[in-house]
């Protein structure tokens, strides 16, 4: 063998025209509208238009019922007090069949819209996590911490932004058409009032509607100062929330590495800690939500015999029956509640408007591009297929997000069927040089040619097992009924895995009932199965005796003649099973980049 400097090869300098462009900027935080609108643009928008207008058509049935039974009222309390019994008994018939209405019509309302918020939520949590995994957008978000608790957004925050987008919407519609309705009765039967003032006779017409909506709007002003911190404190609740509901999760997950290191005071003190941002923003939501109640209590408690008082006068001088004045209560309550929708309605907006923040943060997140570095960052690029085309890089540099030099690989090629071990301290960059082979890391410079079509397949140290059956596991990426029981049963036998053979039917946590050793193993026969053009080792094999190691890649090399295999290990023991031997130096190191290849 000699060495051979990585530069050797001939050198390769990238066409102008593939110079990728400059990154575009990233986009903005999208408004309440760009949120709520895609849905009803889709190709799903004439079903939900069609449930919308039928939600709606009874909602407006409600309201029609609802000035029927204020209509009602004045018969009934008139027959009341005058004692007429023939009367008392048609109202009552009349009273069964608006309720019976009312009860089929508001089931239906609920079902239908509930029917529709679960169309909605399906068709925008599908393009949140088509988005997601989009040029693998959940990936950048965690290397980049550019969001916080995804999986909330996705769950959570989609779920109250469709809900309460819909009740607020159609309770505001139902509102001002009731609003509008009863403005017109409440004008009608209150009738003017007429005082003097400073000399001059003064007439107010429909008096009742000019006070109602005096009484509601000064209410809403007072309940909005008190109650509008509660904006900000709800977005912050979700948040430390998610936090310390992480912790246990990640607890959970780890709960044998914690126990083995004897953990649990340091853990106890973490989530402690968590918990106490719990606890400590719910004091200030503890706080303004005792204000808002005693605010609240109060414009409600007058609310009761406001309109009664205001209304007396005009009572007491006989100007209407007992069953009119009924009927202006209940009007007056309609007309006060619907100027008072912003006040009823205040801690659901409060919701709803952090749930939007934390949705416009996260959308912005997911549609942006992938992160430019400072340095320009690493090119990837297809080439045209061939037999001889080589998984290549050029003048390639590592570097930290922040721009910092990491490593320098310089320029190489792994052409088909080679076999490669990289080499290198902890910390230089090893991992990091296969995080950028396969897309992952932006951060530096140079060039990495890959060739179209190519099959390309990465196995890190600790493999990712999904929550499903055995043979779902070991196919994955691919979908299980991509091979046969047969398939399966061989590879899991190439890498003595025995003992599963019959157990790939069995749905279970892998990750957590495999020894990581036996993950390991699992990983290597997915690659026994998939069969790449490109195979990429990052320690792959490390929780393995070298015993087992060794049968391993002897399983690998014999099943995968024509796969280029490149491994980053360790052991010497790996040398005899890679033709070629690679050295990556940190940046600050003395010696250069080198490979070593057969003579």
């Amino acid at each position: 063998m000699a060495h051979t400097p990585m530069s050797s090869l001939p050198p390769k300098v990238p066409p102008a025209g593939d110079t990728p462009p400059p990154a575009p900027k990233p986009p903005k935080h999208p408004t309440a509208w760009q949120l709520i609108r895609p849905y009803w643009a889709s190709e799903k928008r004439w079903e939900g238009r069609r449930l919308l207008a039928l939600v709606v058509a009874l909602n407006l049935a409600v309201v029609f019922i609802n000035v029927r039974l204020n209509a009602w009222n004045a018969g009934f309390y008139d027959a009341l007090d005058k004692r007429n019994w023939p009367v008392f008994k048609s109202s009552l018939m009349e009273f069964a069949v608006l309720a019976f209405s009312f009860i089929v019509i508001a089931t239906f309302r609920t079902y239908f819209r509930q029917m529709l918020e679960i169309r909605w939520r399906q068709w925008v949590t599908d393009a949140n996590l088509s988005k997601w995994f989009t040029q693998q957008a959940y990936y950048r978000i965690e290397r980049d911490h550019l969001a916080d608790n995804p999986d909330q957004r996705i769950s959570e925050d989609i779920r109250t932004l469709v809900s309460s987008s819909l009740a607020l919407s159609l309770d505001l519609l139902t509102t001002l058409v009731s609003l509008f309705s009863f403005i017109t009765i409440l004008w009608t039967i209150s009738g003017a009032v007429s005082f003097v003032l400073g000399g001059m006779n003064v007439t107010i017409p429909g008096y009742m509607v000019w006070v109602a909506a005096l009484y509601a709007l000064v209410g809403s002003f007072f309940i909005f100062k008190v109650g509008r911190p509660l904006v900000g404190l709800s977005y912050r609740q979700q948040q430390v929330e998610a936090d310390f509901r992480f912790l246990l999760v990640r607890l959970r997950e780890s709960a044998e590495q914690v126990a083995l290191y004897r953990g649990e005071r340091a853990e106890l003190s973490r989530l402690t800690s968590a918990f106490g941002a719990v606890r400590d923003n719910w004091w200030q939501i503890m706080v303004v939500t005792k204000r808002l109640i005693f605010a609240n209590s109060i414009y409600g408690q007058i609310a009761i015999v406001f309109p009664i008082v205001a209304a007396a006068p005009r009572y007491f001088a006989g100007a209407f029956t007992l069953g009119v004045l009924m009927q202006i209560i209940g009007a007056f309550g309609q007309v006060s509640d619907g100027f008072s929708w912003f006040v009823n309605s205040f801690s659901t907006l409060a919701d709803w408007k952090a749930t939007i923040n934390r949705l416009r943060e996260f959308t912005r997140v997911i549609d942006a591009p992938p992160h430019a570095p400072a340095t320009g960052g690493i090119a990837l690029v297809t080439t045209a297929s061939s037999p001889s085309a080589a998984f290549t890089a050029i003048d390639l540099r590592l570097a930290l997000p922040d721009g910092a030099p990491l490593a320098v690989a310089g320029s190489f090629a792994f052409a088909p069927g080679s076999r490669w071990l990289i080499r290198g301290r902890s910390g230089c960059g090893k991992s990091t040089m296969l995080r950028a082979l396969a897309g992952l890391w932006p951060f530096g410079s140079g060039r990495i040619e890959v060739p179209a079509d190519a099959r390309v397949l990465f196995l890190s140290q600790q493999s990712y097992l999904p929550i499903d059956t055995l043979k779902a596991a070991l196919a994955f990426p691919s979908h299980a009924d991509a091979f046969t029981d047969d398939e399966c049963r061989d590879v899991l036998s190439a890498v003595s895995l025995d003992s599963y053979r019959g157990e790939l039917l069995s749905v279970a946590h892998w990750a957590r009932r495999l020894s990581g050793g036996e993950q390991q193993r699992l990983a290597a026969a997915r690659a026994l199965l998939q069969k790449p053009d490109y195979l990429f080792l990052d320690e792959a094999t490390s929780a393995l005796d070298v015993e087992t190691e060794e049968a391993v890649y002897e399983a690998l090399h014999a099943r995968l003649p024509g796969t280029t295999m490149v491994s980053v290990a360790h052991r010497e023991t790996l040398s005899r099973f890679h033709q070629h031997t690679m050295t990556l130096h940190a940046v600050g190191d003395v010696a250069p980049p080198r490979a070593v290849g057969a003579a």
